[in-house]
């Protein structure tokens, strides 16, 4: 392996599940950063901003600070000032994330884009049925993530993924990703720490979006076997991870050897 500089981990499903810590993971994100290596927690988390998820980590024994997180919400907003500025969104979504959407313009009617964050009781036939409206009259999609699943502590929960399908099949639309594993987020991510593909390692228990997501774009991929890992998904994958570890408690005794 090359001079390793920088890591980008994910969060729900590497570092906690339901926001509470995995074994050991505070204490292997202290030696990482100890070892000298700068690290960007990437998330497609879409029910929290970075102050909430910060402050969350902190109480769970974390030591990172907002500038130190990068979320779907913000790639979503930078996506939208750079490719339809001033658009008027109809936001489909569970969570509070406006701090981090900035000035995007939230709608109901006459929507020129609709975003899709994260599932939840939000996403009821109303809204969906009127996402699909605007969709029909040409507005573009914009997901933030392809996600079906993820896990906490009731076990697997049905995400957006799963209706970000129909919407595109019955509109007949492609939707634009803009969290993992968009060749955006990621430059967006490796940009703050100003690190390079080959210097980097992403790690992530979720096989296409976090770790072949990141290959695709020369970076190091990690898989663990924890959060929503399965030997199914792993089997049935794309593509074959770089390295897999039981947790990302291993990863800096990985590193050194």
């Amino acid at each position: 392996m090359v001079e390793l500089r920088a890591a980008l981990i994910d969060i729900d499903g590497v570092l906690t599940v339901s926001w509470r810590p995995l074994p050991c993971t505070a204490d292997a994100l202290r030696e990482l950063r100890a070892d000298g290596i700068d690290v960007l927690l990437v998330t497609n988390t879409t029910s929290r901003t970075r102050s909430s998820i910060a402050e969350a980590l902190v109480e769970a024994g974390f030591d990172v600070g907002p500038d130190e997180i990068l979320t779907a919400p913000a790639a979503a907003a930078e996506h939208l000032a750079r490719h339809h500025p001033g658009a008027r969104c109809l936001l489909v979504n569970s969570g509070d994330i406006g701090d981090d959407l900035g000035d995007v313009e939230l709608v109901d009617d006459d929507a020129d884009v609709v975003l899709l964050g994260g599932a939840g009781p939000e996403f009821d036939y109303r809204t969906l049925n009127l996402a699909f409206a605007h969709l029909q009259r040409g507005a573009p999609l914009v997901a933030m993530h392809r996600s079906l699943y993820w896990r906490t502590d009731q076990g697997l929960q049905l995400d957006s993924g799963a209706f970000l399908l129909g919407l595109e099949r019955a509109a007949n639309r492609t939707a634009t990703v803009v969290g993992k594993p968009s060749a955006e987020f990621f430059a967006a991510a490796l940009g703050k720490l100003g690190a390079e593909p080959a210097n980097s390692l992403m790690i992530g228990d979720d096989v296409e979006s976090d770790v072949l997501g990141a290959q695709q774009h020369g970076i190091t991929g990690i898989l663990v076997r924890t959060g929503k890992f399965s030997p199914e998904a792993l089997s049935a994958a794309s593509g074959e991870p770089d390295h897999v570890l039981d947790s990302f408690a291993d990863l800096p005794g990985f590193l050194r050897r």
